[in-house]
């Protein structure tokens, strides 16, 4: 009696769907039932901004990577069920952002994500 691996979480996909401005591609890593909690200075951790499943989340990606900015993987770990990763942006004007991301994956998806994100002022 064999037991099938889990499928693993793709980071090659994440590097090309962040620094390609691709939310389709990005959108792949995606349950459908994902959720992503985003904490910022408009959104803190009291009242963070919700996104529920595919469209709503596909919504915020696409706004994100249809944007006139640079965007870069820094880093992603991935141990067992969890991912974390860091992307830098910045804007044509010099502005920068930062996000931090937490996932808890489920069959090699994002099921859950929680990104802290900062940008300059």
């Amino acid at each position: 009696m064999g037991t099938a691996a889990t499928p693993a979480f793709d980071t090659e996909t994440l590097r090309r769907g962040i620094e390609g401005h691709n939310s389709a591609t990005l959108m792949s890593l995606y349950a459908d039932d994902a959720q992503l909690r985003v904490v910022d200075r408009n959104t803190q951790p009291s009242r963070p901004r919700v996104l529920r499943g595919r469209d709503e989340i596909g919504e915020l990606l696409d706004d994100v990577y249809g944007r006139d900015m640079a965007h870069k993987l820094e880093e992603c770990v991935v141990q067992g069920d969890r991912a974390a990763f860091s992307e830098s942006c910045e804007y044509p004007d010099g502005v920068r952002v930062l996000a931090e991301s937490m996932v808890t994956l489920r069959d090699g998806k994002i099921a859950e994500q929680t990104m802290i994100q900062a940008w300059d002022e």
